[in-house]
């Protein structure tokens, strides 16, 4: 009865594994495809048309596009992560009125869909001057990753022993010095967890990034993707936006192997007290 679950659990892994991993692999395997060749259900190309991944950079400033995305993504993670923490320290360690409220709230706003908000960020990007230019991708992206960092962060520091506090406060030290000499330090798998799904998120972001840009060198790499053109106007060039997705993906994939013990790490901060 023993090795009969053992084969059951082998068997859900792999049919999770097939499940996960099978549109990778056959975006891949699209990429690879052009013409005619596209249409056929084949499970690798018979003739392989490695000439899509040059193309997608001579079809259009797909190189721009990608430097766009990654000053975004930096840019956000970067505030996300120093917004987050200095509010995550106000709301774990310090008391006052309406702390609870204050906190449901901030995770409330990322409750609304981008489209509920859409009109209002126009008018802040156009009010502020950010129209057809990256800040204004940066300052929208920053209401999808802010709330989820300053939550997680402020879970996982209410869990710090209260006496390394103490002891820094009987030392002299200021709360700047508590928060970024003797609680950043801990704070490492928090940190590249927020920090690496809000890269992700602000990475994949499409709604804000199609409204705000206008022009090709401005513009992100999910937006840069869906208006990939054919030699028709009844042509899609799936060789090309597949072959795009895969030089987009495989960045992010390595990220997460890279950082993935401190992704489990943060998300599962604070779920057990010691």
């Amino acid at each position: 009865m023993r090795w009969v679950k053992k084969i059951a659990f082998w068997l859900l892994l792999a049919v999770i594994a097939v499940y996960t991993l099978f549109p990778f692999y056959w975006a891949i395997v699209s990429s690879l495809k052009t013409g005619s060749a596209l249409f056929e259900v084949d499970p690798w190309p018979k003739e392989v048309a490695w000439g899509n991944y040059s193309a997608v950079f001579t079809a259009q400033p797909f190189g721009q596009n990608i430097f766009n995305s990654v000053i975004v993504a930096t840019s956000v993670v970067v505030l996300s992560l120093l917004l987050g923490l200095t509010a995550s320290f106000a709301l774990a360690r310090i008391e006052f009125r309406g702390r609870g409220l204050l906190l449901l709230s901030v995770l409330g706003v990322s409750m609304f869909p981008q489209i509920a908000v859409l009109s209002g960020m126009f008018e802040l990007v156009r009010w502020l001057g950010f129209y057809n230019k990256l800040p204004a991708l940066i300052v929208s992206d920053l209401i999808l990753t802010l709330p989820f960092t300053v939550w997680v962060l402020t879970t996982f520091m209410r869990e710090l022993p209260k006496e390394l506090e103490e002891a820094a406060i009987m030392d002299g030290a200021t709360p700047a010095i508590i928060l970024f000499r003797v609680f950043l330090p801990l704070l490492g798998p928090a940190m590249a967890t927020t920090g690496l799904l809000a890269f992700i998120a602000a990475w994949n972001e499409f709604l804000f990034a199609l409204t705000f840009t206008q022009s090709d060198s401005v513009r992100t790499v999910p937006v840069a993707i869906a208006l990939f053109s054919g030699g028709s106007a009844f042509e899609t060039p799936w060789g090309l936006i597949m072959a795009a997705s895969v030089i987009v993906t495989v960045p992010l994939v390595v990220l997460v192997l890279i950082f993935q013990r401190k992704i489990v790490s943060g998300l599962t901060a604070g779920a057990v007290k010691g």
